[in-house]
């Protein structure tokens, strides 16, 4: 078995970053977000990358590290509205974005990572989503056909693995990372803990190991917040 583990995010990221690439990115908002890979990318100044992420963080955390830094090109997103230094590059032109409902981004990936060049869907139909693409019929309803995406790279972040990559992700930190995981060329995930092989039980795996061509721990971590609120406290 191939050893997958490496010491640190850059080392993990060693030769496989390049200008100009496309990267997978899992992650919602600050949840499941591969905090110390895009940090590594960050310090790389590798540049004009191409992102698909469900959104890209907030300003100064998250992937609003490489937008600050200037490293991004285009993001192909579905929520944008946490982010103030996107909103400012992609009025001003600097930015170029391709926005992609939520439920067809991950799908998108999903079938990337299954060879699947493309598919029909209604989500889009009859809205700014379907200019310029291909509408065809379906049992008198109109579908609007999108484009699976592969990428150069996959940054995803999992909770548990052991050493041949078999990979578990904790509850709502599941959401974007698999589906990025199958869509990238070479997958580099990090992780929490890293434990032997047959330590997990395989029913609860959710990435199958053949998919991480390299991993780090990455833990331990600081909980990141987007929005702290709380109650107003009631008089007695």
């Amino acid at each position: 078995m191939a050893n997958k583990r490496y010491t640190d995010a850059a080392t993990a990221l060693e030769g496989v970053l390049f200008d100009g690439m496309t990267i997978c990115a899992g992650g919602f908002g600050l949840c499941g977000i591969p905090e110390r890979l895009i940090d590594a990318i960050e310090a790389s100044g590798v540049k004009d990358l191409t992102i698909a992420s469900n959104n890209a963080g907030i300003d100064g955390q998250g992937l609003g590290k490489l937008l600050r830094s200037r490293q991004v090109k285009k993001m192909i997103s579905s929520y944008v509205g946490e982010n103030k230094e996107f909103e400012r590059q992609y009025l001003s032109g600097e930015l170029e974005v391709e926005f992609c409902p939520q439920g067809t981004l991950a799908e998108r990936c999903r079938a990337g990572g299954a060879g699947i060049p493309g598919f029909y869907t209604k989500t889009g139909v009859g809205t700014q989503v379907a200019e310029g693409k291909e509408v065809k019929v379906f049992d008198g309803q109109d579908y609007i056909l999108e484009r699976g995406i592969r990428a150069d790279l996959a940054i995803i972040k999992g909770w548990k693995a052991d050493e041949s990559g078999n990979l578990i992700f904790r509850k709502t930190a599941r959401n974007f990372n698999q589906p990025m995981a199958t869509a990238g060329k070479i997958c580099v995930a990090e992780v929490e803990e890293i434990v032997p092989v047959g330590s997990l039980d395989p029913d609860t795996i959710h990435l199958p190991g053949i998919y991480v061509k390299r991993m780090i721990v990455g833990a331990p971590y600081d909980k990141q917040i987007e929005f702290r609120t709380v109650r107003e406290r009631v008089s007695a």
